[in-house]
């Protein structure tokens, strides 16, 4: 089994993290909303271990790795919420690690995968913590815009498919109008990543 390796662990503004505690990359990520590198030093630290455990336990490599990025999103949502120095029931101090392992058991045995035929995900393409924040960005984008730009991406319909769906839908949108909306609503998703995310996966300037 070969662990995917993620080239953001090599940016120097996730480099610049790796001397930080589990504890303080948990702290500064609650704190710092609107950063993302904190997550990624996380997800950078922590991949391999997150990547064993699932591969050895789905059926393909295709539905590993999407279980594998559903499992580091699932992470994303409950760190926020995270306390390492609750007491556990056994009395031992909670870790990062061990954390992170209860919650990649919890996905391995809960989440229900598609087939394989039926993902359309792609670990090569996008990392997986690229992906929680392009999520959220997608949120908060208006409804037909939203809509124009997963149709265009996950399933690579062309303008004119997306017009016609539409117009069946009862919005009456040329295909030229949703050339348009595409544009405006990459530009509008690009706006609402953070920017040490922009840096680090679109290589713009961090400043």
């Amino acid at each position: 089994m070969q662990i995917p390796h993620f080239p953001e662990a090599n940016h120097p503004l996730v480099k610049s993290l790796f001397h930080q505690s589990d504890q303080e990359l948990v702290n500064l990520f609650q704190r710092s909303p609107e950063s993302g590198k904190y997550f990624t030093a996380i997800f950078c630290r922590y991949s391999p271990i997150v990547y064993t455990l699932i591969r050895h336990s789905a059926r393909s490599p295709v539905q590993a790795d999407y279980l594998f990025a559903l499992t580091w999103r699932h992470i994303y949502y409950e760190l926020g919420g995270l306390d390492l120095n609750s007491p556990t029931p056994n009395q031992e101090p909670l870790t990062l690690q061990n954390w992170l392992i209860n919650i990649t058991a919890y996905c391995i045995n809960e989440i229900e995968l598609p087939p394989t035929e039926a993902i359309h995900y792609s670990l090569k393409a996008t990392s997986p913590a690229l992906w929680c924040y392009v999520e959220q960005a997608l949120d908060q984008l208006p409804p037909v815009l939203r809509f124009v730009v997963l149709m265009a991406q996950t399933f690579r319909w062309s303008e004119t498919r997306i017009a016609a769906y539409l117009q069946a839908e009862g919005e009456n949108f040329t295909p030229n109008e949703v050339a348009n909306f595409l544009q405006e609503g990459y530009r509008m998703l690009e706006d609402k990543l953070p920017g040490d995310i922009r840096a680090i996966y679109l290589g713009e300037d961090a400043a």
